[in-house]
């Protein structure tokens, strides 16, 4: 049986999403990362009033001529309003300030010798120079953010240039964590033979707080069906969508693919991916269901690559697609029969960015992720050569 390709098994989760519609309002402290659920207008100009981009003098172009000495009628410091600026005179003013009214150009600091009271013009000004005019950055009720925007720190300070304390997003999703295995334990208990630290729900808990979500962590399950059964309903009933690690492989011991397919149903069951083969997406007691690899690497690769686009469009974002950039192979590969993810250092050098790979690429070499700053895709066949163009994924989120 062929396995299903990234694509493909891509093209079947984003169908089958259903965008989830809860709004609320949130204080600009508390929404980095959600979603907007309306578009946002500015209601005032940015900035509100014409000033100075310079320390200088305000001054009317006409008025300068180089070596014709000007009288410094007034000085106009940030956050105050000077006099109306008089004919052949110069106002001294601060970046910032109100441009006063009857001048229109700012004559910069370094092109004046300053003698008492009057200046000495080194140069001359046109007409709106170094000025910034009201609304230069944003007009009133233009669209500065628009619906389905996915909060960035950026963001954050438009939003409050524009005089807003808080803003409309979808609520955020619940994602219930489930880390299956016998062989689990937590940090710092002692490890008995056999037993490794749960290193899974640390990687995946945190990603999903940086893409705006509410991860709620449901602990370890043994390797019990019925124990798994009813952590399922646990999750489903307490989240929008149920992801686990573990358990979706072939053994005798793996329960959570049978659990899902008796509680609701599976749609994807393995895929071409490497690391990652054992990956399951369906649906348990309503909810939208993610079985992702056992294996560290495996697991935060396939929620990038698969969980993380779905999660974003089910929240209301309208750019929800992981981003390839093109990348140079500092390395040889040939690939297999399914597309890799290698784990590898994006730098810049004289002809784009170079790819360098991590020596060992295994599934369960956690510190390669760790050192890695994006994921080169190779897609199944293709053979790579050094100096070849190759699409990158980031992983900074």
């Amino acid at each position: 049986m062929s396995l299903q390709t990234v694509d493909d098994a891509l093209e079947v989760l984003l169908s089958q999403v259903n965008v989830q519609n809860r709004t609320e309002r949130r204080p600009l402290s508390d929404v980095d990362g959600c979603v907007l659920s309306e578009d946002i207008a500015a209601p005032i100009n940015v900035p509100p009033f014409a000033n100075s981009a310079m320390d200088g003098y305000a001054v009317r172009a006409a008025d300068v001529r180089v070596d014709a000495p000007l009288k410094v009628t007034q000085i106009i410091a940030a956050g105050r309003e000077g006099e109306p600026h008089k004919p052949a005179t110069a106002s001294r003013i601060f970046t910032g300030a109100p441009l006063p009214s009857g001048a229109d150009a700012i004559l910069i600091q370094e092109d004046v010798e300053l003698h008492g009271d009057h200046i000495v013009p080194r140069a001359t000004v046109t007409a709106g120079e170094h000025i910034r005019p009201e609304g230069q950055d944003m007009r009133r009720g233009s669209t500065v953010l628009e619906k389905g925007r996915r909060l960035m720190p950026a963001d954050l300070a438009l939003a409050a240039s524009v005089g807003l304390s808080e803003l409309p997003v979808f609520t955020p999703l619940k994602i219930a964590l489930l880390s299956t295995g016998d062989e689990l334990v937590e940090p710092p208990a002692t490890l008995a033979p056999g037993q490794i630290f749960n290193s899974n729900r640390r990687a995946l808990a945190a990603s999903m707080a940086r893409l705006g979500f509410e991860p709620l962590d449901l602990g370890i399950v043994p390797d019990d069906e019925q124990i798994t059964q009813r952590r399922l309903l646990e999750a489903a009933n307490s989240a929008d969508v149920v992801i686990s690690t573990g358990g979706v492989s072939v053994g005798d011991r793996d329960f959570v693919k049978q659990a899902v397919e008796a509680s609701g149903r599976l749609a994807i069951w393995k895929l071409a991916i490497k690391p990652g083969k054992p990956l399951a997406f369906g649906e348990t007691h309503g909810k939208p269901f993610f079985g992702l690899p056992g294996n560290p690497v495996s697991s935060l690769v396939t929620f990038l690559a698969l969980a993380r686009p779905f999660l974003l469009k089910m929240q209301g974002a309208t750019q929800f697609r992981s981003e390839l950039w093109p990348g140079i192979a500092a390395f040889d590969f040939e690939g297999g029969s399914r597309q890799e993810y290698l784990r590898v250092q994006a730098k810049p050098g004289h002809d784009g960015i170079k790819l360098h790979p991590f020596a060992e690429q295994g599934s369960g070499v956690m510190s390669s992720l760790a050192w890695a700053t994006a994921l080169a895709v190779i897609e199944p066949g293709r053979v790579v050569r050094e100096g070849d163009r190759v699409d990158y994924l980031s992983l900074q989120f």
